[in-house]
């Protein structure tokens, strides 16, 4: 599919750290706990670290206890395209930017969290970018 936003490889390398390339372009994902987005409460809104599109917003994040920052819905129903993902021997939903195609992390729906979605779109930190709102 194409993005507004492609890049050779090469490019996507030279612009983002080995972490950044390896969670945003290679689907890895960042260990738990360790996020510079997880606990914060920042009011802000989160965009793509490959492409600065915006994604989500301190208004719909909420503490899941997961590991990793939870929105129960995006920015925008066209800023996050979800896909069917098999690897690892389980079938979920991978959440990427639609702007990029940049792997942001998983969502997941009816787990009881009392939220108006009933989502929970768990997020790479690494996969962020936060611009605070100004006071």
């Amino acid at each position: 599919m194409p993005y507004d936003v492609e890049k050779p490889d090469e490019q996507w390398r030279a612009e983002l750290t080995p972490g950044e390339y390896a969670v945003l372009r290679q689907a890895a994902t960042e260990p738990a706990f360790t996020g510079e987005y997880t606990d914060t409460k920042t009011r802000g809104v989160y965009s793509c670290r490959a492409c600065g599109a915006e994604l989500f917003t301190s208004d719909t994040k909420f503490e899941s206890h997961c590991g990793w920052p939870s929105f129960f819905d995006p920015k925008d129903t066209d800023a996050v395209e979800l896909i069917e993902d098999r690897s690892h021997g389980m079938v979920r939903t991978e959440v990427r930017c639609a702007r990029c195609g940049s792997h942001l992390g998983h969502a997941f729906e009816g787990e009881g969290y009392p939220t108006p979605t009933d989502q929970r779109y768990c997020i790479n930190s690494i996969a962020l970018r936060l611009a605070p709102e100004e006071a």
